[in-house]
């Protein structure tokens, strides 16, 4: 049965804005791109904050012209949430003066939890905030240059077990004025493997009462979003992999926060009486988002079959757990026009149910990996000799 939510109608504060319920999509490279933001946002009835993939300071201020697509919001998509990502704090400031003075968003959240080789290697993301006065002149910049804008922040615990960070970021984040902090449960080294350290989000909310902490981390289901929410009195959830293949996880979560039961789709008579939170489409649903999914992104791209090739990462987490055959997945996972699509899904038993176990962790789960560092990272916190604006990457989206 569906557990308690812990407040009725939380709301989350970023700034001027009110997030109610306190539920944010977590920016992903590739993913998070205003088509996949549209699709969870009409899910949630408009509610929560969708946050874009990453987007470089560099190719920001260079007009990247693909950054530039990038950054485009629907009309409907209020706040406007960027993440920005960036190592040199001049730069990261032009991006943040940028955004304000053009007014291309309405909240600014800053990467310091990538823990992908191409971005640590640079001293970016997770491995930035070791580096405690090169982290606290980022966030002075951009909380200087974004004038009326929230500045938010993303972390991870630190590099490694050896190598913690998160209680002193969390403090120089509140000294430098950020508006609130998100906190994957987990170290650079973990990239997505084994279990997120929950109790760090506990311990990160009682060093900083100051502002709104959210926790990241194994949500895979509204339950867990709720159990994160009462076991670390964290103000709200950040939900990255949980939704990949399944953007309604977003109106589960909201019900769940509303303190209501969800009725599964495709039963109508549910109703109240539904047990849990959790959405159960069958086969043919699915198919029917999968196509609106693709057909967005051919919109967005301006170029169909573009879009379907873009979409195709997506075929297997949509179809995670169906009985589908594996040389029907790898037809699916290399369809090039919307009518193929179609044509491939129009083939297989629609009328499967959701299946069992399909709600569980998806996406990547690698662990205990080595954190791939500038020479000499971690020799001194304090030595930031040798960061400049060459360490900036020069393209966006992860």
């Amino acid at each position: 049965m569906p557990t308690t939510a812990p407040t009725q109608n939380a709301t989350l504060r970023i700034g001027p804005h009110t997030v109610t319920p306190p539920v944010v999509l977590a920016p992903m490279a590739g993913i998070t791109n205003a088509p996949f933001r549209t699709l969870c946002r009409e899910f949630s009835g408009g509610k929560g904050l969708f946050v874009s993939e990453m987007i470089t300071t560099r190719a920001l201020v260079e007009r990247n012209e693909k950054t530039m697509q990038l950054i485009h919001f629907d009309a409907t998509e209020k706040p406007r949430s960027i993440q920005l990502y960036g190592v040199d704090p001049a730069t990261v400031g032009k991006a943040v003066r940028m955004i304000a003075e053009e007014d291309l968003a309405d909240h600014i959240d800053l990467n310091f939890g990538c823990p992908v080789p191409k971005v640590t290697r640079k001293g970016g993301g997770s491995a930035l905030p070791y580096k405690r006065p090169l982290l606290r002149a980022i966030l002075r910049e951009a909380v200087s240059g974004a004038g009326d804008l929230p500045v938010t922040m993303k972390m991870r615990k630190g590099i490694d077990d050896d190598h913690i960070t998160f209680l002193d970021a969390g403090r120089i984040a509140v000294e430098e004025g950020v508006t609130a902090i998100a906190l994957h449960g987990r170290t650079a080294a973990q990239h997505y493997g084994g279990t997120a350290d929950w109790e760090a989000i506990a311990r990160l909310k009682e060093h900083v009462p100051e502002i709104p902490v959210l926790g990241n981390g194994d949500i895979w289901s509204a339950d867990d979003a709720l159990r994160m929410v009462r076991e670390t009195g964290c103000d709200g959830v950040v939900v990255g992999r949980g939704c990949l293949g399944r953007p309604w996880l977003f109106a589960d979560l909201v019900a769940a926060f509303e303190g209501r039961t969800q009725a599964p789709a495709g039963d109508e008579g549910a109703g109240d009486d539904a047990a849990g939170y959790g959405a159960r489409p069958s086969l043919r649903e699915v198919a029917d988002v999968m196509v609106r999914h693709a057909t967005l992104l051919g919109e967005w791209i301006g170029d169909e079959p573009r879009g379907v090739i873009d979409f195709r990462k997506h075929v297997a987490w949509y179809l995670k757990g169906f009985a589908v055959g594996s040389e029907m997945r790898k037809r699916l996972a290399i369809t090039s026009s919307l009518a193929e699509l179609r044509a491939g899904l129009d083939e297989l038993d629609l009328d499967q149910a959701w299946p069992t176990g399909a709600d569980g962790p998806r996406g990547r789960t690698s662990g205990n990996n080595r954190v791939v560092l500038p020479d000499g990272w971690l020799k001194d916190p304090y030595d930031c000799a040798g960061i400049s604006e060459d360490a900036e990457l020069d393209t966006s989206g992860g």
